[in-house]
């Protein structure tokens, strides 16, 4: 018979269990950063963490409480990116909502957007997936981090700033000239290796300059129309950071591109509108084109329907127009979506591959378009 175990043996035991338990359970779930979010309104830190807008430790990515995450129903496409998108606005301050343009942020604003992608277990590529958004921690060992920018609305105006996450993915630093990173993207097609290319700051305005004559800076994704879903106009209330916004069902909302019971019109449209209007409409950096994406924008020649281009070259790919209605393959439009051609391509920024997906949305709607340009 086995002896007796003494109860106080017993006892410490059990502490030293649950201790284990306590410290299993903290390394489950890292503590966000310490303190406050840290608006700094001048200067350019060197590590994203002067800001303790997020925290990588334990081998997660976790957001300070103070930030809020938000998604956009139709995403831009940036070479399968995902991203997890936060704002944050100091105490007594908020954006005051506008129906068709960015709302209008108050100094101290702080706009992030965090760019990942998963892994394709231990081989060190990447998968090629469309971006949900993201609205919570991230675990590291599922992801690659790969960049953060911010935007910061200082007294000045916005400042645009990119950080590059390190190979150990515990900190990301500043690189304003922007960087080149070799990646490998795996998907049904099989591999293909390319370079994600993070813009230098001045690139930044090349897509964010709302008004050409103005030069007026602005985010692109914090509209109305495109962050109207899951209550999320409500919750930006609710933390504060947005006034004036009517209910969810008197905004505006754009369809999400993905969704097949909405028209292929509206999906069309509402992927035009986050990838191409902001630079292609009567006030933006490619108004010359006298083509108009936003998705209010009337369906005649502005949109691209029987319209020639206004110069000529290899971006028509020999086509005449940017849409020949029901032909797909006559069109400027998906010969330059689908290009990975340096002064072919559209957008010319944010992408160094083709959207497949994408471009057979575009495809669809054309071939679906029932006018005629004779």
């Amino acid at each position: 018979m086995m002896p007796a175990v003494p109860a106080f043996r017993l006892l410490r035991a059990a502490r030293m269990a649950a201790c284990a338990l306590l410290l299993a359970a903290c390394a489950r779930s890292p503590a966000p950063p310490a303190g406050p979010v840290n608006f700094i309104a001048d200067g350019r830190p060197e590590k994203l963490s002067a800001w303790r807008l997020m925290a990588a430790s334990e081998g997660q990515l976790v957001l300070n409480k103070e930030v809020l995450p938000y998604r956009l129903n139709t995403p831009l496409f940036s070479d399968y990116a995902h991203k997890l998108r936060t704002v944050w606005m100091p105490k007594g301050v908020a954006a005051a909502y506008r129906p068709d343009t960015a709302f209008d942020f108050p100094v101290g604003t702080i706009i992030s957007k965090t760019f990942y992608y998963p892994r394709d277990g231990a081989s060190g590529a990447v998968l090629a997936s469309d971006d949900n958004g993201a609205d919570s921690a991230l675990d590291l060992r599922k992801v690659r981090l790969v960049e953060t920018r911010l935007l910061v609305r200082r007294e000045a105006g916005w400042t645009a700033l990119p950080y590059v996450w390190n190979e150990a993915q515990t900190e990301a630093e500043l690189k304003r000239t922007g960087e080149q990173i070799p990646m490998e993207l795996v998907s049904p097609q099989g591999r293909q290796k390319f370079t994600y290319v993070v813009p230098n700051v001045n690139q930044c305005a090349s897509c964010h300059v709302a008004d050409l004559k103005s030069r007026k800076f602005e985010p692109l994704g914090l509209k109305a129309r495109h962050i109207n879903l899951d209550g999320q106009l409500d919750k930006f209330a609710q933390a504060g950071f947005l006034s004036g916004a009517p209910a969810a069902a008197a905004a505006p909302r754009n369809v999400d591109w993905r969704d097949k019971l909405a028209s292929v019109d509206a999906r069309a449209r509402a992927y035009l509108d986050i990838n191409c209007a902001h630079c292609h409409n009567n006030k933006g950096t490619a108004n010359t084109t006298a083509l108009h994406l936003e998705i209010g924008a009337p369906a005649n020649q502005h949109l691209g329907l029987c319209k020639p281009p206004v110069a000529a070259g290899a971006g028509t790919g020999g086509n005449a127009f940017d849409i020949t209605p029901g032909k797909p393959d006559d069109s400027i439009f998906v010969f330059r979506l689908q290009s990975t051609e340096t002064g072919v391509m559209m957008p010319e920024l944010g992408r160094a591959t083709s959207h497949r997906e994408g471009v057979e949305l575009i495809r669809a709607w054309i071939a679906a378009m029932k006018e005629s340009c004779n």
